[in-house]
C-alpha cells in the first residue's frame, strides 16, 4: 500500500508544517482497522475521495493514496463507492486516528483550493454575454439568451466560461437556467452535442482528472445560490466518468433543493443513450 507523503519541511508553510507534525504524531503505533488501497485495481476515479469525510485520501499519479494513517478512522465509508473493489479494510499496526489532525488537514486543503481558485479566476477574460431575463425564460422555455458576440453561426453556446473550476457562482446566466453538466470528452465524442447544449448553460469537467471536492463545492454553491430549473448530465461510457453523476447528485442533496435530474451516456462511437 502506497502513501502520499506530505511535503518536506523546507517546502511547506507554517500551517502545512503544523499539519505534517500532527500527522506524524508521537510515533506510537496501535493495532487497528485501516483502509488498504490496491493500486493495481484503482482506476483513479476519485469516488473514495468524495466519500472520505476525513480527507485521508488524495489522488497522486492517477491513483488513490492514503495521505496519513492518522487521518483515516478505519470505518470504511469509502469502500462501497469504489467501482473496482480496490479498497478493503485490513487490521495492522498503524498510527492512531487523530480527529484534530484530520480536521486541520481538511481546513488546510480547503484554504489551498480557495486560494488557487481565486488566483485562476482573477486571470479569466470572460466573453461578453447578455443578461438573463427570468420572465423571458419562463415564457419561452428556451433558456438563457445567446452571446452578444456569437462564437459562430452554428454555435449553441450561451455562457462563458464553461469549465466548472472557472465558473462564477453568481453569474447572471445561472438565474432560472437549465444546466448541462458534461464530461470534457463528450464534446468530442457526441455527434449530437449541439442538441444537448441548445437552451442550456454549460458546465464541463473531468471526474478523473479534476479534483472532486472543489468541483462538488462549486456546483453545490451554484445550485444553492440560484434557481436552477433542471440539470442534464452527459458522461462518457468509461467507468471513471460515471463519477460525474455521483458528484452532481451529491451537490443537489447538499444544496437542499429538489432539482430534476436527467442522465445520458455518451458512447465512444458517438451515440448517446438516456439512463
Amino acid at each position: 500500500m502506497a502513501y502520499l507523503p506530505l511535503k518536506d519541511e523546507g517546502e511547506i508553510s507554517q500551517c502545512d508544517f503544523k499539519v505534517k507534525k500532527m500527522a506524524d504524531g508521537d510515533g506510537k503505533l496501535v493495532r487497528r482497522k485501516i483502509i488498504r488501497i490496491d493500486e493495481l485495481l484503482c482506476n483513479g476515479c476519485g469516488s473514495c475521495i468524495i466519500a472520505c469525510s476525513e480527507g485521508a485520501i488524495k489522488l497522486a499519479d492517477g491513483k488513490a493514496r492514503v495521505v496519513s494513517d492518522a487521518f483515516c478512522d478505519g470505518l470504511g465509508a469509502c469502500i462501497g463507492e469504489c467501482p473496482t473493489g480496490a479498497l478493503t479494510i485490513e487490521v495492522r499496526e498503524a498510527k492512531a486516528f487523530d480527529e484534530e489532525a484530520a480536521r486541520a488537514n481538511l481546513n488546510r486543503s480547503k484554504s489551498h483550493r480557495e486560494k488557487s481558485a481565486k488566483d485562476k479566476t482573477s486571470t479569466i477574460q470572460s466573453m461578453p454575454i447578455s443578461q438573463c431575463n427570468a420572465a423571458f425564460h419562463k415564457a419561452s422555455g428556451e433558456g438563457p439568451q445567446p452571446h452578444m458576440r456569437p462564437l459562430d453561426g452554428s454555435s449553441q453556446l450561451c455562457s462563458w466560461p464553461i469549465q466548472m473550476r472557472l465558473a462564477h457562482t453568481d453569474a447572471p446566466y445561472f438565474k432560472d437556467a437549465r444546466l448541462l453538466i458534461a464530461a470534457d470528452c463528450s464534446a468530442f465524442a457526441s455527434t449530437s452535442i449541439s442538441e444537448f447544449i441548445k437552451g442550456r448553460v454549460v458546465l464541463i469537467g473531468c471526474p478523473k482528472l479534476d479534483e472532486s471536492q472543489p468541483f462538488l463545492e462549486k456546483l453545490t454553491e451554484i445550485l444553492r445560490s440560484n434557481d436552477i430549473r433542471e440539470i442534464t448530465v452527459l458522461h462518457m461510457e468509461v467507468p471513471c466518468c460515471s463519477n460525474l453523476v455521483r458528484l452532481v447528485s451529491q451537490a443537489i442533496r447538499e444544496s437542499g433543493k429538489d432539482i430534476p435530474l436527467q442522465k445520458f451516456i455518451c458512447m465512444i462511437n458517438g451515440s448517446t443513450a438516456k439512463e
